[in-house]
């Protein structure tokens, strides 16, 4: 077996649970990836085919494929599970028994690494057709050493995820004038850790097609699938089609058997089991370098986005840098959930259990922060000078100091792993949760410490009112949908700092603008009484108004 599949033990749970098809591709979704790809095929009449699956499972993929072809072809597959491949082998013989078949027990990135990277290039033929639901593993999983090949063999950067790996290595097989097929998880068309993988794609194939399948669920998966079809690099390129689905909470202009035929319809489609989903068709933006997100571009889209673009002053990023709160790396010992005494060193914590749109719940829990300011930025607190704090530590000091890499880089061993900044926890901050289905961001005015699971942004506190206004609005929840759309389950959005610190501000100088601050600022205030939908409701039109837009509805 490779040494890059077979590594930790965790590899083996997520091979056992793909064994039971949690992972393997339905029928309706391999029949789908099949006909898309058979819709750009230009092969020469009697020209025996090479098909590859690289990842066979199954073998749904190459069933629902060679089926439709109707031509001679040699059929390669790769798997590190014989069980499944043996599962493969049978149903091939079962209902394409004319096929030829050259499965092997091993791992496809090994074959790419040997013959195609190795200095063997040219005495291995590539595939005509690659059709694949590569493996959704993280580096975690793959460990260090695996995933540093595999990032210097394949030029990634950032986490590797071993589909990056799949990816890459199945583009860099495909014959000139083949056809590729690709199930894999949407997120890495918009995170920072897939920017190599798209530009690897970008760079090495002519991509035809893109469906971003959303929160469909076809699959029991923890990701959310995508569909890449591609072709090699001999062929004529063209701008991409996008197409993207997800549910949503309108009533259906039209019907459709199941989602995937809801993708041969616009706007919003009703399916029997009485889900609407909101299927928007486009051309992918090629406007950045080859590296940048991809997301939709349509004519109405870029019209609108052209209009944001006119009325925006500066981005988020301009108020100051957006963090991700402390890392403790000992929870349990600096922010236990109850305290059985008061300590010198204890400070307000901020959690997400706190948030709140606007305005947060009061702080409730407490952290130990045993930091001070100083004039390189920051230092550890002398104990001494805290004797309570320091008793308390000296109980955990065997914990404490089990975390060997905070005394190998130097630091003390009652230290907080990531302490960020003790100057700026006094400061009016705008926090903010990182998944919600609606934006929730709120002004922290009580000096909090701000935890892990948040991320908190301080600056000039009229810049913050307004960015807050912004953030919270219905206009943010359209300009996130329409640039990054990296949505989870249930319409949940990934608010993390390379997205929002992309957040459009109008004119802080604009009469608008102004008025926008003054109603945050009041908003805020009137929250102590309770919700406030007529003044949220106002102020989201507002913002709406300083883009020079008129308020649609999510």
């Amino acid at each position: 077996m490779s040494q890059i599949e077979r590594a930790p033990d965790r590899y083996s749970s997520v091979a056992e649970k793909k064994s039971t098809g949690a992972t393997y591709t339905p029928t309706r979704l391999a029949e789908f990836v099949a006909d898309r790809m058979l819709a750009h095929a230009r092969f020469i009449d009697g020209q025996r085919l090479r098909l590859l699956d690289p990842s066979v499972g199954h073998g749904e993929l190459l069933v629902a494929l060679v089926q439709r072809l109707g031509r001679p072809v040699t059929v390669y597959g790769f798997d590190t599970d014989p069980v499944a491949l043996e599962i493969a082998r049978q149903r091939m013989e079962k209902h394409c028994p004319e096929v030829e078949c050259k499965f092997v027990v091993g791992s496809f990135l090994d074959h790419v690494l040997s013959d195609f990277l190795g200095g063997l290039f040219g005495t291995e033929q590539r595939y005509d057709l690659v059709i694949a639901n590569p493996p959704y593993v993280r580096t975690q999983i793959i460990g260090t050493e695996q995933s540093r090949r595999l990032a210097t063999q394949f030029g990634l950067a950032g986490r590797v995820d071993l589909y990056h790996a799949f990816l890459l290595g199945m583009a860099r097989v495909l014959a000139p004038e083949g056809i590729a097929g690709f199930i894999v998880s949407n997120r890495f068309m918009t995170t920072k850790g897939g920017a190599s993988a798209r530009s690897g794609l970008m760079n090495d194939l002519n991509l035809r097609e893109i469906y971003d399948l959303g929160d469909t669920k076809l699959f029991d998966a923890a990701v959310l699938p995508a569909v890449i079809i591609a072709t090699g690099q001999a062929t004529e390129s063209s701008t991409p089609a996008f197409s993207t689905i997800y549910q949503a909470k309108r009533e259906a202009a039209s019907n459709a058997t199941d989602p995937i035929d809801a993708l041969s319809s616009n706007g919003f489609v009703g399916v029997p089991d009485g889900r609407t989903f909101e299927v928007k068709h486009g051309k992918l933006d090629v406007s950045g370098d080859a590296s940048s997100i991809w997301r939709l571009a349509s004519d109405q889209l870029e019209d609108w986005l052209s209009t944001v673009a006119q009325n925006t002053w500066g981005q988020f990023k301009d108020i100051g840098k957006v963090r991700v709160g402390v890392k403790t790396c000992a929870d349990k010992v600096f922010l236990p959930k109850e305290w059985d005494d008061d300590l010198e060193l204890h400070r307000p914590l901020t959690t997400h259990h706190t948030a709140r749109r606007f305005r947060p719940m009061p702080p409730n829990r407490k952290i130990l922060y045993p930091h001070e300011a100083a004039d390189r930025g920051k230092r550890a607190v002398e104990l001494d000078r805290f004797p309570k704090s320091k008793a308390y530590l000296e109980r955990h000091r065997a914990t404490l100091e089990a975390r060997s890499y905070v005394i190998e880089a130097g630091r003390e061993w009652y230290e907080i792993w990531v302490p960020q900044n003790p100057s700026e926890w006094p400061m009016p901050k705008l926090v903010f949760r990182d998944i919600s289905e609606r934006p929730t961001f709120w002004m922290d005015l009580d000096g909090t410490v701000v935890n892990g699971d948040c991320y908190w942004l301080t600056g000039d506190p009229s810049l913050l009112w307004l960015a807050l206004a912004v953030a919270n609005s219905t206009f943010i929840e359209h300009y996130y949908d329409n640039r990054f759309n990296n949505k989870l389950y249930a319409g949940r959005r990934r608010f993390i700092t390379q997205y929002v610190e992309q957040f459009p501000l109008p004119d802080p100088n604009r009469a608008v603008s102004k008025e926008i601050v003054d109603a945050c600022r009041a908003l805020y205030s009137a929250l102590v009484e309770g919700p406030q939908p007529d003044k949220e409701k106002e102020l989201d039109a507002m913002v709406w108004g300083a883009f020079g837009l008129s308020v649609e509805e999510i």
